[in-house]
């Protein structure tokens, strides 16, 4: 039995290189021709598919919100493209993130003006990821419904030439997780193309952010689910936000950590599809969190928790629904350009044997802890000099 299993995991990892091999070698291709702008002619059909795919996508890209909600709604109906889970867990944390701007501890800490810039620094990239991956899924989608591959329409939608191999490569093999780890290779890709090499967004990440990311605690990607009645949290947590590579590594550990083990899926996906996301922190530890702030301004701040419980008569913690703490912003178009030009980036596709550790309610709770010291130690040294 033991040899028979070695012989199927030999014969399933030679037929995982020779799909890499094959799919390396179509984009190198595609490297060598060159597209030079090339746009197929489209039948009237197509033209009206494309308009009906961006305006889809415009009418799911107004915030935080709508944007979580369709990656949920498109994995409830196909549920074996598994990046539409990651994005909508992923997206879950940006609004979580973008709130606790206005929450219990940042509010205080970061200027308004440094709140908003950051907003639109969080704002920016959710809306260019969905507004980039929506469309491909739902030209996917249209693919099911008419039974052929529409990809070739992917470069109408400004999508990168490496997804439309890859999708392509999909609809012949079915290879799920080569699909969802390209997705994270082409969505990190264009997110560093469109907003970390641009020099206003820098300006932002090395003023605010990137200076305080361990104090701030934005860098905890938290995966909720429930167990014996009460939720608990698994994730990942990233230190190096401005790295392509770093960013790239983690989708993949979230990856892991979301599919690997069915049960914590089940717990995981169940929890999404019952718990509907505020952006709000309220969402997973009601106990913790408020959505009504319960501090009285002017009063010196106190430590209220330690370890992830309130002290005896302490208020919840101030964290409120995307809708109250932030107005809906219009985006500028992003320059096309495709982030695509090296083939090694297949490479990222290699399976990492590894399990992955995604102990993280610890570190997270210790997080919150320091939050809580540096609002009450910026407070009482203000006092003491008015």
């Amino acid at each position: 039995m033991r040899i028979f299993k070695i012989i199927k995991s030999k014969a399933k990892s030679e037929k995982i290189a020779g799909e890499l091999l094959q799919l390396k070698n179509e984009l190198q291709e595609k490297l060598t021709v060159g597209s030079n702008g090339y746009f197929p002619l489209l039948t009237e059909t197509e033209r009206n598919l494309i308009e009906e795919i961006t305006r889809t996508t415009q009418q799911l890209n107004i915030n935080n919100i709508t944007r979580t909600r369709a990656y949920l709604d498109f994995f409830k109906k196909h549920p074996y493209i598994r990046w539409a889970f990651l994005g909508h867990m992923v997206s879950r944390n940006g609004g979580w993130n973008m709130t606790d701007l206005k929450g219990e501890f940042l509010s205080k800490l970061l200027t308004v003006d440094e709140q908003e810039k950051f907003f639109i620094f969080l704002e920016r990239g959710n809306w260019l990821i969905f507004q980039d991956v929506f469309p491909q899924l739902l030209l996917y989608e249209k693919s099911l419904e008419l039974k052929r591959p529409l990809f070739h329409l992917l470069p109408c939608l400004s999508v990168s030439t490496f997804m439309e191999s890859v999708w392509a490569f999909f609809w012949r093999t079915g290879n799920r997780r080569l699909l969802t780890v390209s997705l994270i290779i082409n969505e990190q890709s264009y997110l560093e193309k469109q907003l970390m090499i641009n020099e206003q967004q820098n300006q932002i990440l090395k003023t605010i952010e990137f200076s305080l990311q361990d104090v701030l605690s934005l860098n905890h990607i938290l995966f909720p689910y429930d167990q014996t009645g009460k939720t608990k949290l698994t994730g990942q947590t990233l230190h190096h936000f401005t790295s392509l590579h770093e960013r790239i590594e983690l989708g993949k550990r979230m990856y892991s950590l979301l599919f690997s083990d069915q049960e914590r899926y089940e717990r995981l996906f169940q929890w999404a599809k019952r718990t509907p996301h505020t952006g709000s922190r309220t969402d997973y530890w009601p106990e913790l969190f408020k959505r009504v702030k319960e501090t009285i301004p002017g009063r010196l701040y106190n430590p209220q928790l330690k370890n992830c419980r309130l002290k005896p008569n302490a208020s919840h913690l101030y964290s409120p629904e995307l809708q109250f703490a932030w107005k809906d912003i219009l985006h500028n178009e992003p320059v096309q350009v495709d982030w695509f030009n090296n083939v090694n980036v297949v490479d990222y596709l290699i399976e990492n044997p590894k399990s992955v550790d995604g102990e993280i309610q610890h570190a997270y709770c210790k997080s919150l802890e320091k939050l809580a010291f540096t609002t009450f130690a910026k407070k009482a040294i203000f006092l003491r000099k008015g």
